[in-house]
């Protein structure tokens, strides 16, 4: 037994050898400090995506739990508060509007007559608290393929075919042209309890913003033909009139008032924000983000489980952007200042970063450069990094080169930008400051659609439904490599915006 032992050993040693050589990764066991730093990745994801934060919604105690937990470490890790307002330390405020659709009223007239339209046929919706007009003439504007001038608009409400096109570029476009309201007709597959499911649905803003008063209605095609037929139309006319070569709105012998209200609750919501003091930050800055917040409950009963809580999205990003402040806080101090934030209202339309760039702790135009971080617990150790905005701002070759340095891959092509408008870097990005997200998840996009397609927005993203750490740690070693490299003025020379 004991020749055939040693026997085996000669014959596998050399395959065993070779095995290692082709997979060396696979062998290698992970370090005393990458294994400490997993262990705080799902330490910050159990804990921020658990039930007792009830999906982290904006304005609720689930909020309040949150910034209670990313303040107290990064205060612990050794940040200052970077908001650089002594009235709100640490926490930036963001005062945001809720709104959703309540009373909703139309009626016809031809000739000061009114007509019938049955109860539930129209549906009127505004941007803002109220959107009225009162007894306007209706123009007949086909597909809206070309958009009328403005004196054929202006003062009146545009008749427009639905057609089963379920954006808004139509409608947008005819109230940006000067008509009073757009009416459009359910004449394709969109029924209007589709229309109601969609659209009743509460619409968020910052408080800041003026408020809009644009009025958008719709109406079946019974209620439309039965408006119609003291004029000897119907919609089949229109629908032959709109068909013809060189058509051009019309006005019709019809008349229309409409109403629209909403109903307004004000959240009030924060930003967290830290900073590690750098010696020159007249030389600019570097900031690194991820969102906070997520759904709340966002499912209904009987479903057993009601809570989003938001693990990969974003609790992961949260868990990578503390880690990294924990090294960059050991480190020497850097020349730039360097920035953390943890942004609100994230899903809701990107309040918080946009609430940040109108009322900067900095100019923005000393932001160097804006990582941000999102949705990154997906990938396994050892997989190339995507650059989500790659070819869009300056920073590729620096990105490059730290990548380099560090014996970091770098994902080929850019199929990573397909992901580029949802997220917060592309917000500071339309305000001209140079923002990439980079992460290894990123890097496969099949991994991420399979996680939109299951898990994204439901109940089901949670600790422990295929939450990779392996990817996450990567990041934060690249990432706290790249705060480094952009915070030395002597690798990356400033430009001011």
């Amino acid at each position: 037994m004991r020749r055939f032992g040693q026997a085996i050993i000669r014959i596998a040693a050399p395959l065993l050898a070779a095995s290692l050589a082709i997979h060396p990764l696979a062998a290698a066991k992970p370090s005393k400090t990458r294994i400490e730093l997993e262990t705080q990745l799902r330490a910050h994801i159990t804990e921020l995506a658990s039930d007792e934060y009830d999906g982290r919604e904006p304005g609720t105690d689930g909020e309040a739990k949150t910034l209670r937990y990313i303040g107290r470490h990064w205060f612990e890790i050794g940040l200052q508060s970077g908001t650089n307002d002594p009235a709100h330390p640490w926490f930036a405020p963001v005062n945001i509007v809720a709104r959703e659709p309540d009373t909703s009223r139309a009626f016809f007239t031809r000739k000061g007559r009114r007509l019938y339209a049955p109860a539930g046929s129209v549906l009127a919706l505004t941007s803002g608290k109220r959107g009225l007009v009162e007894n306007a003439p209706v123009v007949f504007v086909g597909t809206g393929d070309a958009i009328p001038p403005r004196a054929d608009l202006a003062g009146r409400v545009a008749l427009l075919l639905d057609g089963g096109i379920a954006n808004s570029d139509r409608q947008n476009a005819l109230l940006k042209a000067g008509a009073s309201a757009v009416l459009t007709v359910l004449d394709g597959d969109r029924s209007l309890d589709n229309v109601r499911a969609q659209r009743m649905r509460k619409g968020y803003a910052l408080a800041s913003d003026s408020l809009g008063g644009d009025l958008e209605a719709f109406i079946t095609v019974p209620a439309l033909n039965g408006v119609l037929v003291g004029a000897g139309l119907d919609l089949a006319r229109l629908q032959t009139e709109a068909r013809q070569p060189g058509f051009t709105a019309r006005p019709l012998d019809l008349a229309v008032s409409l109403e629209a209200t909403t109903r307004e609750t004000r959240i009030k919501s924060h930003n967290v924000i830290g900073k590690i003091a750098g010696r020159r930050p007249e030389l600019g800055a570097v900031m690194l983000l991820a969102h906070w917040d997520h759904f709340g409950e966002c499912a209904e009963p009987p479903a057993e489980d009601l809570i989003c809580n938001g693990a990969v999205d974003n609790a992961s990003g949260v868990a990578v952007l503390t880690e990294v402040a924990r090294r960059l806080a050991k480190m020497p101090e850097p020349d730039r200042d360097i920035y953390f934030m943890a942004t609100t209202a994230e899903e809701i339309g990107f309040l918080g970063i946009e609430s940040f760039a109108d009322n900067p702790p900095l100019p923005l135009g000393n932001i160097v450069a804006a990582f941000n971080i999102d949705t990154v617990a997906l990938a396994g150790k050892g997989q190339p990094f995507a650059v989500v905005g790659k070819g869009m701002t300056a920073l590729d070759p620096y990105i490059a080169a730290v990548a380099k340095a560090e014996k970091r891959k770098l994902a080929e092509g850019d199929a990573a930008n397909a992901y580029v408008r949802r997220q917060d870097g592309w917000a500071l990005m339309k305000h001209d400051v140079p923002a990439v997200m980079i992460s290894s998840s990123w890097s496969d996009i099949a991994l991420v659609e399979r996680f939109m397609d299951t898990d994204y927005h439901r109940p089901g993203d949670q600790i422990g439904r295929g939450l990779e750490l392996g990817g996450a740690g990567d990041d934060v070693e690249f990432l706290t490599a790249l705060a480094r490299w952009f915070s030395d003025p002597r690798k990356v020379p400033f430009a001011r915006n």
